[in-house]
């Protein structure tokens, strides 16, 4: 039998904290969104950053990943973008882990804005090559995916913008 941390194990408040960001991520990616006439893969600057952002300064590394690995994925299942659910579920799940990871850092917690962002540009970096390398595999042209980076660096900025002040005022909120 295998031995479990007793830190390491998942209770209902995590559990029930975890679905409610997902479904935040989710809600904010659906229906708080414009589409890029520019794109050629049609592609949305969205609100679910903000959400990811915020989930996974605010919650760790664990949560920011589930938030948007799930969230932005269950949106792209249940829209036109169903073929690039399983990139986005690597892509957004890493990139919460990475906010995370870094806005926990040494005992941080979340708490330093300025940790925070760098964390958020350092996944924002992560987001733009993912997606990059993903629409050159789904449509075969490493040139058209260019056309894409603009609409993905203005998600990161809008999501950086909302999402910082909002997690510094929900981390004051919890304590």
């Amino acid at each position: 039998m295998q031995e479990v941390k007793q830190n390491s194990r998942v209770n209902t408040k995590d559990l029930v904290e975890t679905a409610l960001l997902i479904a935040l991520v989710y809600i904010a990616t659906r229906f708080i969104n414009i589409r890029l006439p520019i794109a050629a893969s049609g592609g949305l600057v969205h609100l679910g950053n903000t959400m990811l952002f915020v989930a996974a300064i605010v919650f760790g590394s664990k949560k920011g990943a589930a938030a948007g690995a799930f969230g932005m994925g269950l949106f792209d299942l249940l829209s036109e973008w169903a073929m690039w659910a399983p990139f986005t579920f690597v892509i957004r799940g890493v990139m919460g882990y990475i906010i995370g990871k870094i806005a926990w850092s040494n005992g941080r917690q979340g708490n330093n804005m300025l940790v925070n962002v760098g964390a958020i540009i350092i996944s924002g970096v992560w987001m733009i090559i993912g997606y990059y390398i993903t629409e050159g595999i789904l449509y075969g042209n490493w040139v058209s995916p260019a056309m894409s980076i603009p609409g993905n660096i203005t998600q990161i900025v809008v999501g950086l913008i909302l999402g910082v002040p909002i997690a510094k005022a929900l981390k004051k909120c919890m304590r």
